[in-house]
């Protein structure tokens, strides 16, 4: 932002050396980057940060410049010019998107005559880096450098209707900007149009058909606030960058959109001549209402680390034209409609302390670093990370927002959303991890990387009924490995983490996943997760080539059931022994019935019971199968005798038969 001292003194007093001048605005944010001479002007080269676009004018500047010395800020003075006509009469404006365009204000003014800027007006511009076209589009880009306020002038005689129609542009519709550069539109753009078309690109640039020429004897007066990450969007799609939408992309004073008006009104008569129409067209979807902000004066003293009296603190915030008020033991500001960046304490605490001065906070000679132990969240946090590392697994840190139409296909309709006007897009709190990793999974697919296996612990919110969502911790994980090799990666985790609890796998359909592939996850007869492969139309609409396994386990059902305190037990002296058993029965029999069936014969020398594998066919009959298992005997008094462990088999053999018609397959 280039800063011109004489324009500047317009405003504040500035009678001090530059040198000292440029220290000032340094010590409160406003970097001088550079300082120019230009003519009998200097100008300063000052470094904006995006979250200051009140200070991309230089009345802007001249406020801060005003709280950092103490010195009177004095704006323009705007006269009431005499009127003729009524503006509504002469044109009428219609907001078709007014989130888009929360407000739009157009003035008139007729009989004005196009020629040269007054050479004042000329040599500020110029010392500023702008050339000058101009006295009506020279007044605008005056008021552009003087409120921050971008405006645009069109030829009232070349727009149809003579009316302003504020909408997105319509598929295939194009416009030559005045620049020449012929812009491809599309329904994501938002565009000034007249009764027939697109006669502007909103907040980037005005088109060609309507701009000012020197035949130009009517004009309206644009001046409007846009949404800023539309003309973001907009302007690097078309490739069109201007001082208009740098401006505009970082937020416009919306109360200042009026005032800014009708001082290019009065630059404008005042160099070009012309009548204005009485009043002004104002399109205000949702009028101003200042925000209360409170600072607690303690908690500024002890976050900047040293003591700021209240009346200092009251006096900085004052002088930044905050109101301030001390409310008990706060001191209750409302935020001027320039100065959008401050919406909490900590904002304010800053603002007291770039006036009080960064370099008077004081620094310690040492600094002290409490060691406080890891608690027992993080350890069993830090065990679920080295398993999983341990059986291939990747962490994943994704992003917490997804699409509302990603969400439904996890069964989730209603999704907690932030309010559209801060996200345009994915603006869905996910409801399960699920999402980003599937979004990553198609990431890694895109580079050539297809054999992925991703984890992730973190934050989801699903919908909770009553309530908006149920947040809670999730861990889920996904492969593009064997759906076995995940559960048993489950398995194992459920071992290592809490190895006390019963894991068992249910058979269930679950939203998003592959009916008869997938099973609910239960953690010592509780619901504690699913597992199983992701449906072919969740793979589909993420556009991924190889099957995905997926596995998702609350993981404060995780910890509840977690143990840090571990039992153990001598190395055995006696060997085991291990007897393989191939038992035929029947096809709807599952291994976790064999396995409940097995555990229920008490047998104090049985130490496992491990499944093997399961054949089908010759000469097996229909509808049988043959299901391998092992069991394994151990005795903490002397090695075992055949007879011993042949007895205890043909109990369990026994039990089987009983149970299921188990046969022993020969």
């Amino acid at each position: 932002m280039k800063v011109s001292l004489n324009w500047l003194s317009d405003y504040v007093d500035v009678s001090m050396p530059v040198d000292e001048l440029g220290k000032r605005l340094t010590a409160i944010g406003l970097n001088l980057e550079e300082v120019i001479e230009a003519g009998d002007d200097i100008v300063l080269d000052l470094e904006i940060t995006s979250n200051r676009p009140d200070c991309l004018g230089h009345l802007g500047v001249a406020r801060e410049l005003a709280a950092a010395t103490g010195a009177k800020f004095t704006p323009p003075a705007i006269p009431k010019p005499p009127t003729t006509g009524k503006a509504g009469k002469l044109t009428s404006v219609e907001v078709l998107d007014p989130e888009m365009c929360p407000r739009y204000t157009a003035r008139v003014i007729r009989g004005v005559k196009i020629g040269p800027s007054p050479q004042w007006m000329v040599e500020r511009l110029e010392a500023v880096g702008l050339r000058s076209v101009n006295n009506v589009v020279d007044a605008t880009n005056y008021v552009l450098m003087e409120y921050s306020q971008p405006l645009h002038c069109f030829d009232l005689g070349k727009l149809a209707g003579r009316r302003i129609v504020v909408r997105r542009a319509k598929p295939g519709e194009t416009l030559t900007s005045i620049d020449g550069t012929k812009c491809e539109l599309d329904e994501s753009m938002l565009v000034i149009a007249d009764a027939g078309k697109a006669v502007a690109v909103a907040g980037v640039m005005g088109g060609l058909d309507s701009e000012v020429s020197k035949d130009t004897t009517d004009l309206l007066i644009e001046s409007a606030q846009f949404d800023p990450l539309s003309i973001r969007r907009t302007s690097r799609k078309l490739g069109l960058m201007s001082e208009s939408n740098y401006r505009f992309e970082r937020g416009v004073d919306p109360v200042a959109v009026e005032t800014a008006s009708l001082r290019a009104c009065q630059l404008i008569l005042d160099s070009a001549g012309g009548k204005l129409a009485d009043g002004v067209v104002d399109v205000w979807a949702k009028p101003f209402e200042p925000a209360g902000v409170s600072l607690r004066p303690q908690r500024c003293c002890d976050l900047l680390g040293m003591d700021v009296p209240v009346e200092r603190q009251v006096e900085v915030l004052d002088r930044l034209n905050l109101r301030p008020k001390r409310k008990k033991d706060r001191i209750v500001c409302t935020i001027p409609p320039y100065r959008a960046d401050l919406g909490r304490e900590a904002d304010l605490i800053e603002e007291v302390a770039r006036h009080v001065g960064y370099d008077a906070i004081p620094v310690a000679r040492e600094v002290a670093h409490p060691v406080n132990p890891q608690g027992h969240t993080h350890r069993i946090r830090s065990l679920v990370v080295r398993t999983l590392a341990a059986a291939g697994f990747d962490e994943a840190i994704t992003f917490t927002f997804v699409d509302v139409e990603q969400a439904r296909l996890f069964g989730c309709e209603k999704p907690l959303c932030v309010d559209r006007t801060a996200r345009k897009t994915n603006n869905a709190l996910r409801p399960t991890l699920l999402i980003s990793l599937l979004t990553a999974c198609k990431t890694n697919q895109d580079v050539g990387n297809m054999d992925v296996s991703l984890y992730e612990v973190a934050a989801v919110f699903p919908p909770g009924g009553t309530q908006p969502a149920r947040e809670h911790v999730e861990l889920a994980m996904v492969t593009t490995g064997d759906l076995r090799d995940l559960r048993g990666t489950v398995e194992a985790l459920v071992a290592t983490v809490a190895p006390a609890a019963t894991l068992t796998v249910t058979e269930a359909d679950a939203a998003g996943m592959a009916k008869g592939l997938s099973g609910r996850i239960m953690l010592n007869g509780a619901p504690a997760g699913i597992v199983g492969c992701v449906a072919p139309e969740v793979q589909e609409a993420f556009d991924l080539e190889r099957e995905i396994a997926a596995a998702t386990i609350n993981f404060e059902a995780l910890l509840a059931a977690s143990q840090e305190r571990r039992l153990y037990q001598p190395v055995p002296r006696f060997p085991a022994v291990t007897r393989d058993l191939s038992l035929i029965v029947d096809e709807k029999v599952k291994w976790s019935d064999l396995a409940g069936a097995i555990a229920a014969v008490e047998q104090p020398m049985r130490v496992a019971v491990e499944y093997v594998t399961t054949f089908r066919g010759g000469p097996i009959p229909a509808g049988r199968k043959s299901v391998t298992v092992t069991l394994v005997y151990r005795s903490a008094e002397g090695t075992l005798r055949n007879e011993e462990v042949d007895t205890q088999v043909a109990a369990v053999v026994a039990a089987l038969a009983k149970e299921f018609s188990a046969e022993l397959r020969e």
